[in-house]
């Protein structure tokens, strides 16, 4: 198991000047053993990965609190790097969103997201979203932050509002958000450059802002360097895994069945071999420490 005791929390690393952490998107134990030994210092679990992975299905808000909650438990189980979880509307009311907020930080969780959709929600770069009124969200940021047991525990309130209603009631929605307690600002989806720096502008050395990357998403891709030069101080990239593997996935099924075989040079060059995947999930150091518990055998018995 990757395990680091005294691993600085997310509030602590926000916290530091200038700082931008970037949380690359995690779907699964196995994902965030991978990041891990990257070098991430932070990963981001949403709901669309876990809709995209386990349910095979778009992210449409068919995912729900308890397989996100398993999801949660599972990555914590194999890491300690700090983790985000989108917890998509909460899964219903104020008080619906203090069960989840009360599940997700007891699994693990260090930060807790909220969104101002409605359902049914959807991704935040797909066309058709709805929104709650802006007092309901209030509520469940005000309930999210109420619930919450350890103060290291982030409320990050995400309004989709760009997409509905335009920049400026977005930028509304933001800053009540931010009043009901909020401690990261996710405004979703500014679709240009501009956009992007007026929300900095608005916000930024008030609260830290979190930037969304989705590749062939409303926003503008862009190097975490430069959102950090525009004010963001947390970057996110939540599906880029899993349209890796599944891109590589498609690739490989499609050769394998045409090929008959695994054998080729470029087939195996794409892939760890039955000892490289036993390098990275630890196994032997795994079997030394289950031999420490054997049974032996008691040679004073008959």
């Amino acid at each position: 198991m990757v395990m680091e005791r005294n691993r600085p929390t997310l509030k602590a690393m926000l916290a530091q000047p200038d700082a931008c952490v970037l949380a690359p998107g995690v779907c699964d134990a196995l994902s965030a053993l991978l990041a891990t030994r990257a070098g991430a210092s932070c990963l981001y679990l949403s709901g669309a990965s876990i809709a995209y992975t386990r349910l095979g299905q778009p992210d449409i808000g068919l995912v729900s609190m308890s397989e996100v909650a398993d999801a949660v438990a599972l990555i914590r189980d194999r890491v300690e790097t700090p983790l985000i979880v989108d917890a998509d509307t909460g899964y219903g009311n104020a008080l619906n969103v203090q069960r989840t907020v009360r599940l997700f930080e007891r699994v693990g969780a260090q930060a807790i997201q909220l969104e101002d959709q409605s359902l049914p929600k959807r991704c935040g770069h797909l066309a058709g979203k709805t929104l709650v009124s802006r007092a309901e969200m209030v509520g469940k940021v005000r309930a999210a932050c109420d619930a919450r047991a350890n103060e290291a525990t982030l409320i990050i309130a995400r309004t989709d509002a760009i997409a509905v209603e335009g920049l400026e009631p977005a930028l509304e929605r933001a800053q009540a958000y931010l009043e009901a307690g909020a401690d990261v600002l996710f405004i979703e989806a500014p679709r240009t450059h501009d956009e992007m720096r007026t929300v900095c502008e608005t916000f930024a050395g008030r609260v830290p802002l979190l930037a969304n990357m989705v590749e062939g998403g409303r926003t503008p891709l862009s190097h975490a360097h430069e959102l950090a030069a525009l004010g963001y101080r947390l970057v996110i990239y939540p599906g880029a895994y899993v349209r890796t593997i599944a891109h590589a996935g498609a690739a490989f099924y499609a050769a394998l069945l045409a090929e008959g075989s695994t054998a080729s040079p470029a087939m195996r060059e794409a892939m760890f071999d039955f000892d490289g995947l036993n390098d990275v999930l630890g196994t032997s150091a795994l079997l030394e420490r289950g031999a420490r518990y054997g049974e032996t055998e008691d040679e004073t018995s008959s």
